[in-house]
């Protein structure tokens, strides 16, 4: 008796600060999102107005808002497709073909992922650059005559963003599907190789159905890293007003001191984002293939 009320003594104490911390930094204020969301109140006053769901319907026929939404849907899509089909072809390459040189390229293209949003913007933005950037430089010296694309302003903006997204997401997604793709026995690709199989068809009929757990699991991530992500290329690539996201425009406002407004516009993101995971791990879902 005195072991088991130690035991659950122990689990108590290992469990308590997990607890109390993610109810301290993300139950309360989470909560506190969706009931400041049914509030009118600015963001410097602790006045507050109860308005139901009108903040919802103010939000909903917004045409800002609505944007900004459309926006974050175009990166989810493109970055997420562009990201995934790169970090699966090259850890393809990397694991399965004899290319010298494997674990310098492996590092190289792992580098983006370790440095910040910050710093990827200013590079980014010299590439971008009308003027003398790398980008507008390398296609006038294709075409033969000069080129000064506005990359950063309309209506290239959402392309310089997925461009500079897709860049710092690969070599995270290609690593970890290259630890999953070597773990694959060498001898099933044998067996299929003897039976006529093509690279191409092994990849498509072996690699992807035996990898596709872990396919499923970072897909679900990587859509709400997007939505996280989107807003801080935003803050830090594009001038204010000439691109927003979601998470961009609820920032706006409650810049504006419109604070309930924003944490309506919060809680639709919230929603979105759960929705959308459930939707993708419904589509995705299918019966685990064992090696």
């Amino acid at each position: 008796m005195r072991n088991n009320t130690s035991f659950r003594l122990f689990l108590i104490l290992c469990i308590a600060p997990a607890a109390i911390l993610f109810t301290i930094f993300m139950a309360i204020p989470t909560f506190n999102v969706f009931r400041m969301s049914l509030y009118e109140r600015g963001a410097y006053t602790p006045d507050e107005l109860f308005v139901g769901l009108g903040n919802f319907e103010v939000l909903f026929g917004d045409v800002k808002f609505i944007s900004s939404m459309q926006n974050t849907i175009l990166l989810i899509v493109f970055v997420t497709i562009f990201t995934f089909f790169f970090a699966l072809i090259f850890a393809a390459i990397l694991t399965r073909e004899k290319i010298r040189g494997q674990n310098f390229f492996r590092v190289v293209f792992y580098i983006p992922n370790i440095l910040s949003v910050v710093v990827i913007a200013g590079i980014f933005s010299a590439v971008y650059r009308p003027e003398n950037g790398m980008l507008n430089s390398t296609l006038s010296m294709l075409s033969g005559q000069t080129v000064q694309i506005l990359w950063k302003d309309q209506p290239m903006v959402i392309v310089s963003i997925i461009i500079a997204m897709v860049w710092q997401a690969i070599g995270y997604y290609m690593v970890m599907y290259m630890a999953s793709m070597s773990a694959v026995p060498e001898s099933i690709y044998e067996s299929a190789g003897i039976d006529g199989a093509s690279r191409t068809t092994q990849f498509f009929s072996i690699t992807i159905p035996l990898i596709w757990a872990n396919i499923r699991t970072t897909l679900t991530f990587f859509i709400i890293s997007t939505i996280n992500m989107a807003f801080m290329f935003v803050k830090a690539m594009v001038a204010k007003g000439m691109a927003d996201v979601g998470l961009s425009f609820m920032y706006n406002q409650k810049d504006a001191g419109l604070y309930g407004y924003s944490m309506a516009a919060g809680v639709v993101i919230f929603v979105f984002s759960f929705l959308l995971s459930a939707a993708v791990n419904l589509v995705t879902k299918r019966d685990i293939l064992e090696m």
